[in-house]
C-alpha cells in the first residue's frame, strides 16, 4: 500500500525549462535561478529580480495608483487584469521607482512577463515615461529590465501610442545627459522591443534571451522564414545591436561598474576595457 508523505513541501524541487532536470529550489535560489547543469536562465518574478538588483530596503515605488484603461470595453479584459494581479502581486506589468545599488541612486523599472505576457498598455507606457521624466528632474540614471510579448491588444491604438511616447521620454533623458541602461531578458518582443528597449545608451542581454519585433509564431503565420537563432541575444550581439551579454550572477557587478563609470565620482575597478571604460564582468570576447 502506497503511503503519502504530506511533509514534503510542493515547492522543494523545480524543473529546468531547458534541460528538464529537477533542481533543489534552495540551491537554485542561491544560483539566482540559473540552472547549474545547463546554464539556462529561468524566469524571475519582479520581486526576485528586485532582490538581486537593488540594495535591501532601498526601493521606493512610483506611480502605483494609475488607473486601468479599457477604451474598447474588451470582453473579459478587466477580470483578466484582476487574475494577473492576484497571480503576480503586481498592479500592472511593470514596477517602477527609486532604488540604490551599492548606495548609488538610480531609477529602476522591472517588467513582469507573467502579467498578461508583459504587454504594454497605457499604464506600462505611462509608468516608463514618468520614470524617465522623474529621473530627469532628480538627475538620476535609469535601468530598465525588459520582458514583454508586445503591445496590449485589448487597449488598441492607446497601447501602440506608448511606443512613441516612451521613445520620446528616452530621447529627453539623453538630451539631459543622463544614462539609460536597458537590460533584455527572455523574451522581449513587439512594441517594447521596438521602442525603449533598444534606445538605451548601454544595451545588455541575459544569455539566450529571445528578442525581436515579431515572435516566432507570428512570423510563422505570415509564411515568412527566418534563419534559426536570428531572434537571439547572441545573434543581436554579433551584429552590433546589443553591447553586452551578461550572466545573471554577474549582472549586479556589471551594473555597479556602469553606474560608477557614468557617475564619474565613484572609483571603479582598475581594469579597463574597450574605449577606456571599465572592464565589465560577463562581457563576451570577440
Amino acid at each position: 500500500m502506497a503511503v503519502e508523505n504530506n511533509d514534503i513541501p510542493p515547492d522543494l524541487w523545480e524543473e529546468c525549462s531547458s534541460c528538464h532536470q529537477l533542481l533543489y529550489s534552495k540551491q537554485l535560489a542561491n544560483e539566482q535561478w540559473v540552472c547549474p547543469r545547463c546554464g539556462y536562465h529561468l524566469r524571475l518574478t519582479v520581486w526576485q529580480r528586485l532582490a538581486i538588483t537593488a540594495d535591501d530596503g532601498s526601493f521606493e515605488e512610483w506611480d502605483a495608483d494609475l488607473p486601468l484603461v479599457d477604451p474598447l470595453e474588451f470582453p473579459d479584459y478587466r477580470p483578466k487584469v484582476e487574475q494577473a494581479r492576484a497571480k503576480t502581486q503586481m498592479s500592472e506589468a511593470v514596477l517602477t521607482g527609486w532604488a540604490a545599488l551599492e548606495q548609488m541612486p538610480f531609477g529602476l523599472g522591472i517588467m513582469d512577463l507573467d502579467f498578461i505576457g508583459g504587454s504594454m498598455g497605457w499604464v506600462v507606457g505611462e509608468r516608463i515615461t514618468r520614470l524617465m521624466e522623474r529621473c530627469i528632474e532628480q538627475r538620476l540614471p535609469v535601468v530598465i529590465f525588459c520582458a514583454s510579448g508586445g503591445a496590449r491588444m485589448q487597449e488598441s491604438l492607446i497601447s501602440l501610442m506608448q511606443m512613441p511616447k516612451t521613445s520620446a521620454a528616452a530621447g529627453k533623458l539623453r538630451q539631459a545627459g543622463l544614462p539609460y541602461i536597458s537590460v533584455i531578458t527572455h523574451p522581449t518582443y513587439g512594441g517594447v522591443a521596438a521602442s525603449y528597449t533598444f534606445l538605451g545608451d548601454i544595451i545588455i542581454a541575459e544569455p539566450q534571451a529571445a528578442v525581436g519585433f515579431a515572435g516566432p509564431r507570428v512570423v510563422e503565420v505570415t509564411g515568412l522564414e527566418i534563419r534559426p537563432g536570428v531572434q537571439s541575444a547572441e545573434f543581436q550581439y554579433k551584429h552590433g545591436m546589443i553591447d553586452l551579454i551578461v550572466n545573471r550572477q554577474d549582472m549586479h557587478r556589471t551594473l555597479e561598474a556602469l553606474l560608477a563609470w557614468f557617475d564619474g565620482t565613484r572609483r571603479v575597478s582598475a581594469a579597463t576595457g574597450r574605449n577606456g571604460r571599465p572592464a565589465l564582468v560577463g562581457e563576451i570576447d570577440e
